[in-house]
């Protein structure tokens, strides 16, 4: 099984006030293809920088992040945005979708952007597999919370991603709606057989992968596959 993403003694400081922040201390973990894994910990405890780093929006002050066999350190902005779009699929607690296209054309984008000439078809199946066939012709703003995080996950899978980061996918959405939105997620993930990194405080879905690494301070203080009895989750 091919490793997807390498996480080598990842640091990351920022400046605050003129002085030194260390959000992120000496990281290192693999995922391999068809893993699935919770980063939790408390607020401020760094996980969704690491996010970024993994996923090579951000640069590490130390360490490197191989992601589907790119040391993303190597590479310049446009290139780590070529992996991004071929290899990566993103899903944000704020929906993160454009507001004057329709629901098709908000999922089209990223397959666009490649010249995928088969774009259109393959983002009205996908919208039809979260339920929303009636919907494509419907903007954000006439579509509820619950339906934009669909049309967010149909968008994230249209390029069929090794790998997808998931940012508190249900921060924004009640527990039916979002419950209902997390089976879409790891069907559509088991299906495509990706990867899958998610960032979240909620214990229920955290327990719903193989494996969770625990952060406090910006350390890993607990990296576990999901086959101990869980314990709680900070934050």
């Amino acid at each position: 099984m091919s490793t997807v993403l390498s996480v080598r003694g990842l640091s990351k400081t920022f400046t605050s006030a003129g002085r030194p922040l260390e959000v992120l201390k000496e990281i290192s973990f693999d995922l391999q293809a068809r893993d699935t894994c919770a980063i939790v910990g408390p607020s401020g405890s760094g996980k969704t920088t690491l996010l970024g780093l993994a996923a090579g929006l951000d640069r590490p002050t130390a360490g490197e992040v191989v992601l589907c066999g790119h040391a993303m350190s190597r590479l310049d902005e446009n290139q780590r945005a070529a992996v991004r779009n071929r290899d990566v699929g993103f899903v944000f607690q704020s929906f993160r979708l454009i507001p004057t296209l329709t629901a098709l054309e908000n999922v089209t984008v990223p397959a666009e952007l490649r010249g995928d000439q088969d774009a259109s078809r393959r983002a009205v199946d996908l919208l039809g597999s979260v339920g929303l066939a009636d919907r494509t012709g419907h903007y954000p703003a006439q579509l509820s919370g619950g339906e934009q995080q669909r049309v967010a996950l149909a968008r994230a899978f249209i390029n069929r991603p090794s790998i997808l980061f998931a940012d508190e996918p249900t921060g924004n959405l009640d527990a039916d709606t979002g419950g209902h939105i997390v089976d879409l997620l790891f069907d559509l993930n088991r299906s495509a057989g990706t990867t899958l990194v998610l960032v979240t405080h909620d214990l229920e879905l955290a327990a719903k992968t193989g494996r969770i690494i625990r952060l406090r301070g910006g350390a890993v203080v607990e990296d576990r596959p999901l086959t101990a009895p869980a314990v709680g989750v900070d934050g």
